[in-house]
């Protein structure tokens, strides 16, 4: 299995910087057997069914942009920091200019917020941070921005739009440095519709971290090593989505992290409560236990993400489903628009 079995071109045009509005409005691509339909998110309403159980992950994404200032002498140097994970001694982050930045020196991203660089790799460096709680979070959230993906950043910087455009309406738990961006698609009474019909849902919490835009750097990509997130499923969670697999029902998750994390917590052929760090990499021939169909957006050539959608549908159908979102316009990754992925039923 070659990383190449997973590549595709992509026209440049076809990358969103800025999501629909309003958030419904995005475009909905329905594959469901040999069919493919071309809707809009609203549409879901019209799709899903009484006794569907959506898995929404409630993660926050927290502003981890920081633009800091180092003092060397009478001298004042910029550096940008992005957070990265909570470490046992502060935060893991990157850091430009990496490679200028010095054990135990001290940077200021505000009056209220400043950060001593306890270690550092050839990579990335930890900073212990001069507020804890409560605290650090106000700092951050009024010094810090919001970690667009870097093929955004590339092309923009983040503005107070971002801070609406890239968090979902039902995050709750603060510790994701990108967003469950399938999940941007919903609002409010999008959720209500749907439960008025009978559709229900349940939470889990995957903290996506800067390692989901990792390329693929090995050939083989059963060799592959997946970064860690860390995750919850809690037993109120757990025991609903069983009760619902029991009921006959369909089990949804909403982007590719709430896949990865009920898949990780329901290996046993049911959802156990679960709580801690997943590497869970899914790629074809993967045998899912829980997940029925999955909402997604548009993924980026030779990813894992790209690889995870080729297990749940095969190789051939995501082929033919990502020709035909190219061919008719749809927009691509974080910002993009959606898929409704429903495999044919096992035999």
């Amino acid at each position: 299995m070659k990383l190449d079995d997973f590549d595709f071109d992509l026209p440049e045009a076809l990358i969103a910087t800025r999501p629909a509005r309003p958030r419904t409005s995005a475009r909905l691509l329905l594959a469901e057997g040999d069919a493919i339909t071309d809707l809009q998110v609203r549409d879901l309403v019209d799709v899903f069914r009484a006794g569907d159980r959506l898995i929404l992950n409630n993660t926050k994404v927290i502003p981890a942009r920081l633009t800091g200032q180092r003092q060397r002498g009478a001298a004042v140097a910029k550096v940008e920091v992005t957070l990265l994970e909570p470490a046992p001694t502060g935060w893991r982050a990157l850091a430009k200019p990496l490679r200028k930045v010095e054990l135990a020196e001290v940077i200021r991203f505000s009056d209220q917020l400043s950060a001593t660089v306890t270690a550092k790799t050839e990579t990335d460096l930890t900073l212990a941070f001069n507020l804890t709680g409560d605290d650090f979070d106000a700092a951050l959230n009024a010094a810090g921005a919001m970690p667009l993906p870097p093929y955004i950043a590339a092309k923009r910087a983040p503005d107070a739009q971002d801070r609406d455009d890239y968090q979902t309406v039902f995050a709750r738990h603060s510790g994701a440095v990108a967003a469950p961006t399938a999940s941007l698609h919903f609002d409010q009474p999008l959720l209500a519709a749907l439960a008025a019909k009978g559709v229900q849902f349940s939470e889990v919490t995957l903290h996506v971290g800067a390692g989901t835009f990792l390329p693929v750097k090995v050939d083989d990509v059963t060799t592959h090593k997946m970064h860690a997130e860390w995750g919850e499923v809690t037993s109120e969670a757990a025991a609903a989505i069983n009760a619902t697999r029991a009921a006959g029902g369909r089990v949804i998750p909403v982007g590719t992290t709430a896949l990865r994390l009920i898949e990780t917590a329901g290996r046993s052929g049911q959802v156990q409560p679960w709580q801690g760090p997943t590497d869970i990499f899914i790629y074809p021939g993967f045998d899912f236990r829980i997940t029925d169909a999955l909402m997604t957006n548009f993924h980026l050539p030779k990813s894992t993400l790209m690889m995870l959608v080729s297990a749940l549908m095969g190789q051939d159908r995501v082929k033919a489903i990502y020709d035909h979102a190219i061919r008719h316009g749809y927009r691509f990754f974080s910002y993009g628009d959606s898929s409704l992925l429903i495999p044919p039923a096992p035999d």
